[in-house]
């Protein structure tokens, strides 16, 4: 394998670690038929997961939930209703309160000072570690840092200082650079927003066959994101491209075509258009929906 290869098969990763999951309160057996089912999305790390609660809540609003750090805002995406069996749920202790509201914004400026604290005194510490972000709890006296790092590193003497100067629980989590792009968002090569920021909170798995599958070229520049990893539209438009594929023709199969036998050399699912070439390398470029297959054999209509 040549060193491009080996560059190219650096932006594949696994999926990043999840870092705000739901306390799991209640399953399907114990959901009432009065029980509503919502998804909620978590302000500081934009994951979403499913909560349950006895009563209409509207699109939009604010929620207070447990979640695996302590009890917390979250925003109320819209009603589910088709439950996979078996789901575990966290349970929504109540709708959001105006003070809820203010203590929530007043968190956030606590939050941009302790962002600076922490990278001076991490920076003191001299530790190999960014800082990604900073989140107060709502009602608990605990604080959430969280940072990415190329290996484990022992933050203990930095938790000491960090609590010494706060006087909270401290708590610091490292997270994979795929959640840090999902914790702070941006612009894509698109020019629409991260789509683990915007779109959907559970990263996929992305490999360098999808980007092949797509006709993708095997430039790393072209086919990662700002998270110097492979785009993670490649595995949302991955299952798109193997539809359309399992229906349509092959590339090098071979087409009866003005009395003469073509070849099939380029598909663009996209566009919905096949390039074939004849044996004297003439190539003629064809509307997908102008082919159909008779008798096991692919031909133009």
């Amino acid at each position: 394998m040549n060193d491009f290869d080996e560059d190219i098969l650096e932006l594949e990763d696994n999926v990043g670690l999840t870092t705000g999951e739901p306390d799991i309160i209640l399953t399907n057996r114990e959901i009432t038929p009065d029980t509503l089912i919502y998804r909620l999305r978590l302000s500081y790390s934009k994951e979403t997961f499913l909560a349950a609660y006895r009563g209409k809540i509207e699109d939009r609003s604010m929620v207070v939930v447990p979640t695996r750090y302590g009890k917390d805002l979250a925003q109320v995406l819209g009603q589910v209703k088709n439950i996979p069996l078996y789901f575990e749920f966290s349970l929504i202790e109540r709708v959001a309160t105006i003070v809820d509201i203010e203590r929530s914004r007043f968190n956030k400026d606590l939050e941009r000072d302790a962002f600076d604290v922490a990278k001076e005194k991490i920076a003191a510490h001299n530790l190999e570690m960014k800082l990604v972000s900073v989140h107060y709890l709502l009602e608990d006296p605990k604080i959430l840092f969280f940072f990415t790092a190329d290996s484990r590193v022992d933050f203990r003497e930095l938790v000491k200082d960090l609590v010494s100067v706060f006087k909270a629980r401290i708590e610091l989590r490292q997270i994979g650079i795929r959640d840090e792009a999902r914790f702070l968002g941006g612009l894509g090569i698109c020019g629409r927003r991260f789509c683990c920021h915007a779109i959907s909170d559970k990263l996929k798995p992305v490999s360098i066959r999808m980007a092949k599958e797509q006709g993708m070229s095997l430039n790393s520049n072209k086919i990662s994101g700002q998270c110097e990893r492979l785009l993670c539209c490649l595995a949302y438009e991955s299952i798109f491209y193997n539809e359309q594929r399992r229906n349509s023709l092959q590339e090098g199969a071979e087409i009866f075509y003005n009395d003469e036998t073509w070849h099939v050399t380029e598909i663009n699912i996209v566009t919905g258009s096949v390039r074939i070439t004849s044996e004297d390398a003439v190539q003629v470029d064809i509307p997908l929906t102008f082919f159909e297959k008779i008798d096991g054999r692919w031909q133009v209509k």
